[in-house]
């Protein structure tokens, strides 16, 4: 009795170490994470260096006139214009008609990229202005986009 008790432990605690252990990433979230990035902030916000650094063409984009149910894309073209790697954790829209794209690798200092923004107008009307939020390794860490577009109705 007393043998099968420790051998049922053993399996317990052997399964309890098997399923707890996790590499670092999984295949299903390749995703990079700029929480390992170092960043050159102190305590009270000062920058020490400059680290990496958005460069946008543009921040705003004005689609003009579209009919409503079209999808209409652009690209916000941007350079690294600092003096590390460029990390894009994430890009959201400010609603689900708003979808962007981002590079998933890191930007080198002085090299480009792009986020692809599709604004899908689909039971929209009139004026409609949305954002994109980036979450990157920059200082601040956020840095936001904008969209808008006037939505002409094909009813008359």
């Amino acid at each position: 009795m007393r043998v099968k008790s420790i051998l049922s432990a053993l399996l317990v605690v052997s399964v309890f170490l098997m399923t707890s252990c996790k590499s670092g990433i999984s295949d299903e979230n390749k995703q990079l994470s700029t929480d390992l990035v170092k960043n050159n902030n102190t305590a009270n916000g000062d920058a020490k260096g400059d680290g990496p650094k958005f460069q946008f063409v543009e921040e705003e984009h004005d689609f003009g006139k579209i009919v409503e149910g079209e999808k209409v894309m652009f690209s916000f073209k941007f350079k690294n214009a600092g003096t590390s790697d460029l990390l894009i954790s994430s890009a959201s829209g400010s609603c689900g008609c708003t979808i962007p794209e981002y590079p998933k690798n890191p930007i080198a200092p002085g090299k480009e990229g792009k986020i692809d923004v599709t604004f899908n107008s689909e039971g929209k009307k009139g004026f409609q202005n949305k954002t994109i939020t980036i979450i990157a390794n920059t200082q601040p860490n956020t840095f936001v986009l904008k969209i808008k577009a006037s939505i002409i109705s094909t009813e008359n």
